[in-house]
């Protein structure tokens, strides 16, 4: 049985926490980074089913990391839900321009994102699994 691999890229643990809690309560395996160059590092070395991105990040913001995945063949195509406190009319546009699937304003529903993970890359094996 695999489970499909959800990238957390949050500075604040607290933040971290609460997404690691809802996905692995949904059967997703999750990797966590809590600043730019560690989410470009981990993201290549793990490639992820999708990322889950913060803009505002030390060490590169998540406009860096976005950029990063759009020259990199190999994370090109992993869909990445922007979630952010910052200004939605500004970042939604430049973060969608970069590769962003969705933009999600902080603080986020957790139903609505479940939603937007599914209709990206589905249920994980196990969650579908169990159903049946």
């Amino acid at each position: 049985m695999s489970y499909k691999k959800i990238l957390i890229v949050e500075d604040d643990a607290d933040v971290r926490l609460g997404y690691l809690i809802l996905l692995k309560a949904h059967h997703y395996d999750v990797l966590l980074a809590a600043d730019g160059m560690s989410a470009v590092s981990e993201a290549v070395k793990n490639r992820p089913d999708l990322v889950i991105l913060d803009l505002g990040l030390p060490a590169g913001d998540g406009f860096v990391v976005l950029d990063r995945f759009r020259v990199n063949l190999n994370l090109a195509l992993v869909p990445v839900i922007v979630v952010s406190g910052r200004d939605l009319a500004v970042n939604k546009e430049r973060a969608l321009k970069l590769g962003a699937k969705y933009f999600l304003q902080k603080p986020w529903n957790d139903t609505e994102l479940l939603g937007i993970i599914s209709q990206l890359i589905g249920k994980s094996d196990a969650s579908v699994s169990e159903t049946r």
